[in-house]
């Protein structure tokens, strides 16, 4: 029996990660903020695979959301073994139009929620079984060319969330691998937000060694294997999901 919280679990890579993660007797906490029509859509979906599935909504940029998060999944859980901290948005404004307030978004609701979910999380993970803890980062941390978008906001965020899983790998060795998953430009779910125009999508996508965008199963097969029992000897890694891009 595994027991996993996955914020940010109503669409995209978060739900696929619950969906990847799922099986009888599994035990998941899907986490959103306010999507509550589309986390109940993919729990009923999991419990028809037999997952055992609760469901939360929180603001994780709010300082005592994460805490209050990681308690709740506990307590419907019985125990944590996997955290999947997924949450977060991409925000491409210009530094030199970045107000402070902006600024501030990114990093509570990326970095900072990170923080508190981990520092909530370790007791947890320290009691539970093969315990791992995942972070979602993005391309975007490492990607800086003139002929391609810039997330200055959320590249600061998602670099030092890849700082504090290189840290913790250190600091909760032996007992709790932690790594981070930093993938591509990658699909969106039907309808949702999209940063870029269709032509500035065709262009990204010819820039692509593989010639085509992530999915978001691609990057949950590799948040399922970091979860694994096979993956026990993996720790303090980024691990790119990208088709190649640089």
């Amino acid at each position: 029996m595994r027991r996993v919280l996955v914020t940010g679990a109503a669409s995209g890579i978060g739900a696929a990660c619950a969906r990847a993660l799922a099986a009888p007797g599994v035990r998941l906490m899907l986490h959103t903020r306010r999507n509550a029509e589309k986390l109940q859509a993919v729990a009923a979906e999991l419990r028809a695979r037999g997952a055992e599935v609760h469901t939360h909504l929180c603001d994780l940029a709010a300082p005592e959301a994460p805490g209050a998060l990681v308690a709740a999944a506990a307590g419907a859980l019985g125990g944590l073994d996997v955290l999947v901290s997924n949450a977060g948005f991409a925000d491409r404004t210009p530094v030199a139009e970045l107000a402070d307030e902006g600024f501030a978004r990114s990093l509570d609701a990326i970095l900072w929620a990170f923080l508190r979910l981990a520092r909530a999380a370790r007791p947890h993970l320290l009691a539970g079984e093969a315990p791992r803890l995942i972070a979602i980062s993005s391309f975007v941390a490492h990607l800086f060319r003139h002929d391609a978008a810039t997330f200055p906001a959320t590249a600061a965020a998602k670099a030092g969330v890849e700082a504090l899983v290189r840290a913790l790998a250190i600091e909760w060795a032996p007992d709790v691998t932690v790594n981070a998953i930093a993938p591509g430009y990658t699909q969106k779910d039907p309808g949702a937000h999209a940063a870029m125009t269709p032509a500035q999508w065709e262009a990204t996508i010819a820039r692509i060694p593989l010639r085509r965008l992530g999915t978001p199963s691609d990057v949950a097969q590799a948040v399922a294997w970091l979860a694994s029992p096979g993956a026990a000897y993996v720790t303090g890694q980024v691990i790119h999901v990208n088709g190649g891009i640089a």
